[in-house]
């Protein structure tokens, strides 16, 4: 049976994006757009790879410092291009460790895309699983993964708005 997030235990961010839907779904799923929000000022020899359909997965490696890389990723779930993206987040010897025959076992991030006029409405969603205990799901808020998530979406919002600026 598929793990069930209906405790809906997680973080919730929303941004909005300077640029059309189909530009910040590109974002999120093109790897030559990956490593520069995601590592902008480190640099990784190890592309992005996305083999985007469900059930395909994307990697790449972190850089968080010279002595501190790690790779991660996930598997996609749900694609609609240009409106949704949902995948279980992490990578096979990565962070977080995912484990492909498990797949329940991983956090599920889900990112739906609004328009908002000229620009778009983004709900970032990342969600623990219900079978989570409340340890595991505290130890995850507390592990830096919430200023992560927020420092590389803000990396990617400012993007779009330096060009919307510049336009």
């Amino acid at each position: 049976m598929p793990a069930s997030y209906a405790l809906d235990r997680g973080i919730a961010l929303q941004r909005t994006f300077a640029a059309p839907a189909s530009v910040v779904f590109e974002a999120w799923t093109d790897p030559a757009y990956l490593d520069w929000y995601f590592n902008p000022e480190q640099h990784t020899d190890q592309p992005a790879t996305v083999d985007l359909r469900v059930g395909g997965q994307w990697r790449q490696e972190m850089v968080e410092t010279p002595e501190k890389r790690y790779f991660t990723g996930g598997v996609y779930r749900e694609i609609v291009p240009g409106k949704k993206l949902a995948f279980y987040w992490g990578a096979v010897g990565g962070w977080p460790e995912l484990d492909l025959d498990n797949l329940d076992e991983s956090p599920l991030v889900t990112i739906q895309l609004t328009p908002y006029g000229a620009q778009t409405l983004m709900d970032f969603h990342v969600q623990f699983p219900d079978q989570y205990t409340p340890e595991r799901v505290d130890w995850w808020m507390n592990c830096g993964m919430v200023a992560g998530w927020n420092m590389t979406i803000d990396r990617l919002v400012a993007v779009y708005e330096a060009e919307r600026r510049a336009g």
